[in-house]
């Protein structure tokens, strides 16, 4: 536990840049030296990209209770990136399980809710579901660079799981977006 106030005064008294990853290393939070392209930090770098592109998607005209929602995913995110830049941490065990049920949950009210898939969806549509697709990508990006570092370190296996779910609920979301936007999906057309 960090004593009250003293988390201010660090970051008051902390230098944004450290110059300690000058020479293409980067420090893992149990204080190992790694190369900045190791596998690890890949799979974390990209979740900090999807929580990003989550945080822009915020920034526009989402309701609040999706706001809110999209709020828990990054904490989520953030906490999965802790465990994935710590050599043994399990974390995200304790509850990654309950959330993805979260998010299935989720992902079948906003299904239910919507016209049925009638064809391939191109990304597109209102200015939120396009970033919300940019999240989509951005998610099966770092469900990729996470299994490639699952192969070298062991983590939570949970954290691939979420990831695959967090995509797909990113895509009903946009569809949703779209809908209360009243544009219409963009559907992909098949060339004859």
């Amino acid at each position: 536990m960090i004593p009250e106030g003293t988390l201010g005064r660090l970051a008051h008294d902390m230098r944004i840049y450290t110059k300690t990853g000058d020479s293409g290393e980067t420090g893992l939070f149990d204080g190992t030296r790694v190369k900045k392209h190791d596998v690890r930090v890949a799979g974390y770098g990209e979740i900090d990209e999807l929580n990003s592109v989550l945080g822009w998607l915020r920034a526009g005209s989402v309701d609040e209770a999706t706001s809110a929602e999209i709020g828990r995913i990054q904490h989520d995110l953030f906490d999965i990136g802790a465990d994935l830049a710590t050599p043994g941490a399990t974390a995200t065990e304790a509850f990654l399980s309950s959330r993805t049920q979260d998010l299935e949950t989720w992902i079948d009210a906003l299904m239910d809710a919507l016209p049925k898939l009638k064809s391939f969806i191109l990304p597109g549509g209102c200015h939120e579901a396009a970033v919300c697709h940019v999240a989509r990508a951005v998610c099966r990006r770092a469900e990729r660079a996470c299994w490639q570092a699952h192969e070298a370190h062991a983590f939570p296996p949970g954290i691939l799981v979420y990831l695959n779910r967090l995509s797909d609920l990113l895509f009903a979301l946009a569809r949703q977006l779209n809908a209360s936007a009243g544009v219409a999906d963009v559907e992909w057309q098949q060339r004859t």
